[in-house]
């Protein structure tokens, strides 16, 4: 039923938001150059890999030796932009449709920090990452990794079709007042490196 609910809406969402789409992928052509999407392999379902996909929000700025300069550096003003009001999120929900993510669920991190999870904190892969969450709407990247897993946990042992419905919603509101866009002292989010508790 959750599934059901969350095609339905992405594909509603999608045709509905075409036009946006278009638009938000035009400017990023001429501000950020190609490509527009952004594609980088996340774990899913189970941690079963899948090519995650985003409107791309940095520039492909590299260092003397070809390495990624850090994200402050590549991230401009546009690309702050695109992320504060998740404009960069629309790409995924082609990934919704495809089944490889939800609406709501653990957004779904970097295949690197699979070995780094205690076993508590792997269940969130037990449900399909979502393009929003529980742990956005109650800090997105302002809180500890620590407190991201636990309400990653919690959303896995209480999902349902209301609850989703109620962060869908909680989500509208937290892109309009814009809480919680970066960590404090870094642009995006600091990387995770594993936990005390393990």
């Amino acid at each position: 039923m959750v599934r059901f609910f969350s095609f339905i809406v992405s594909l509603v969402a999608l045709l509905a938001l075409s036009p946006l789409i278009v638009l938000v992928a035009l400017f990023i052509r001429i501000k950020l150059g190609s490509p527009v999407l952004f594609k980088q392999v996340r774990p899913g379902l189970y941690g079963k890999p899948f090519n995650m996909l985003k409107f791309r929000s940095m520039l492909d700025a590299t260092d003397k030796e070809g390495n990624p300069l850090p994200d402050e550096m590549r991230l401009t003003r546009f690309g702050r932009i695109l992320r504060s009001t998740s404009l960069d999120e629309l790409p995924g929900l082609i990934n919704v449709l495809k089944g490889d993510m939800s609406l709501v669920g653990p957004r779904p991190l970097l295949m690197e920090y699979l070995p780094l999870y205690s076993a508590e904190q792997a269940r969130r892969h037990e449900v399909r990452p979502g393009i929003t969450g529980w742990a956005q709407v109650n800090g997105r990247n302002a809180i500890s990794w620590e407190d991201k897993f636990k309400l990653d946990v919690w959303y896995v042992d209480n999902r349902s079709i209301w609850l989703d419905i109620k962060i869908l919603f909680l989500t509208v509101k937290k892109v309009f007042v814009r809480e919680g866009i970066s960590a404090a002292g870094e642009a995006t989010m600091s990387k995770f490196t594993g936990s005390s508790n393990r």
